[in-house]
């Protein structure tokens, strides 16, 4: 029998729990023991699997109870699929893996992640979290402050002085997310996790990765404790399930979510596990395509005078962060009209772009984050935070960028958000309505 703790890609990794049971959701070895460790691109696609027929895609377990082998239980690996399943242990030793982890966990949606994360605070706690939140987010934290005694600090997480400024020995958590939705601002995770864990070592970093993917950004690696994500969006990329997926790199840590998954039953189905491992295999190539789609967009809007938020352009105020710690720029953004009714104008003309929430999917959407996703953070607090109610935010697919481009380019004109010339189109400038002929 394998010992409890072997050397797997230059860690430690442990395969017990803290009561010596087997640990399933452990990284699986599909990279060589000697040699040149396969690449994210290749991870992603390779999976190993003991399946009695050697199935090429792992079998879905559509069991909820599993037999026994004695009286008293036990004698077996699973017994209760709220407490494990086959097909969900193959998908969490998958993801552990890609995100370079301990320990990966799934859950029935990106909110129920952050559900389960915060079951780990206690009625005076303080939380510290950002100005600009994902509204979901933001709704749960909302109803903690309220209703559980926990104590959140919104505040500039772009400027760890900012997190720095706001640190006690009462901080138990602090939450980031980079990009940011829909401002698209960038948090500098190493910097904020060195201070949170020098000012309060038992303090946890979480940081939801949502918007990048294992694909382009690994915060364990950055000082984070905790990474999650939904893996509705890019994981899956079609949009045809949810979930929700956490990593650690502490044992004792993962207990505890697990833990909270096992108690509360919000695992992740054996069928949405399957989508899932089958969603993941080709998260690379549609993020390759995605971001370059993306990429272009971007261009065109501020080549006719939109202000833009995407971390590929240069013109992004923290550029050289992002690239300090991603490897892509991801495949959302978000540009402002300075007329809202302008910005309504564009959303409802559009055709290729799907007015929809999220993101991530293979098919361009389109929506007013105010009027929609962040609808739930009252018209006072959006403007606390400084977040325009034109913005516009274009979530890329992989259609063909042309096509994307002319259609957007279409709903511009009908909008009246650009002057139609004999050359081609002309932007307005947010200021004085004109701007120079792109």
């Amino acid at each position: 029998m394998a010992s409890s703790l072997e050397k797997l890609k230059g860690k430690m990794v442990q395969t017990t729990d803290l009561d010596g049971h087997d640990l399933p959701p452990s990284p699986a070895p599909s990279s060589p023991r000697n040699g040149r460790r396969y690449a994210l691109a290749t991870e992603l696609v390779y999976t190993e699997s003991n399946d009695q027929y050697n199935a090429s895609s792992v079998p879905i377990y559509q069991s909820a109870t599993f037999k026994q082998t004695s009286a008293s239980g036990g004698g077996g690996e699973y017994d209760y699929t709220r407490s494990g399943n086959p097909t969900r242990t193959h998908l969490e030793r998958h993801l552990a893996k890609i995100m370079n982890a301990q320990r990966a966990l799934v859950v029935s949606s990106g909110m129920a992640c952050l559900d389960v994360i915060t079951r780990l605070l206690r009625p005076g706690d303080e939380v510290i979290t950002g100005d600009d939140l994902y509204g979901g987010s933001n709704r749960l934290l909302k109803y903690l402050s309220t209703n559980g005694g926990i104590i959140v600090h919104h505040v500039d997480t772009t400027d760890p002085e900012c997190v720095k400024a706001v640190l006690s020995d009462k901080t138990a958590m602090v939450l980031l997310e980079t990009p940011t939705n829909p401002l698209i601002k960038v948090v500098d995770i190493p910097t904020i996790a060195a201070y949170t864990h020098e000012r309060n070592a038992n303090a946890i970093v979480s940081v939801d990765n949502t918007m990048l993917s294992p694909m382009l950004l690994n915060p364990l690696e950055l000082g984070a404790d905790i990474v999650y994500e939904s893996g509705t969006k890019y994981l899956s990329g079609h949009h045809d399930l949810m979930a929700g997926v956490m990593a650690v790199n502490d044992i004792a840590l993962g207990e505890k979510l697990y833990f909270t998954i096992n108690a509360s039953g919000c695992g992740l189905s054996p069928f949405d596990s399957w989508l899932l491992l089958r969603g993941i295999k080709t998260l690379g190539v549609r993020m390759e395509k995605q971001q370059a789609n993306a990429q272009r967009i971007a261009e065109f809007l501020e080549q006719h005078g939109f202000k833009v938020r995407y971390p590929g352009l240069k013109s992004h105020p923290q550029y050289k962060l992002h690239w300090s710690m991603a490897r892509g720029a991801g495949a959302v953004l978000s540009f402002e009209t300075g007329d809202t009714t302008i910005s309504e104008r564009i959303v409802e003309s559009a055709r290729l772009w799907a007015i929809s929430v999220s993101f991530g999917c293979v098919n361009s959407l389109i929506s007013m984050p105010c009027r929609m996703s962040h609808a739930s953070i009252d018209p006072q607090t959006r403007a606390e935070r400084q977040m325009p109610e034109d913005i516009i935010r274009l979530c890329v697919g992989i259609e063909d960028p042309e096509d994307l481009i002319d259609d957007l380019q279409r709903a511009l004109v009908q909008a009246g958000a650009v002057k139609v010339t004999l050359n081609g189109i002309e932007g307005l400038t947010l200021a004085d309505g004109e701007a120079p002929a792109a």
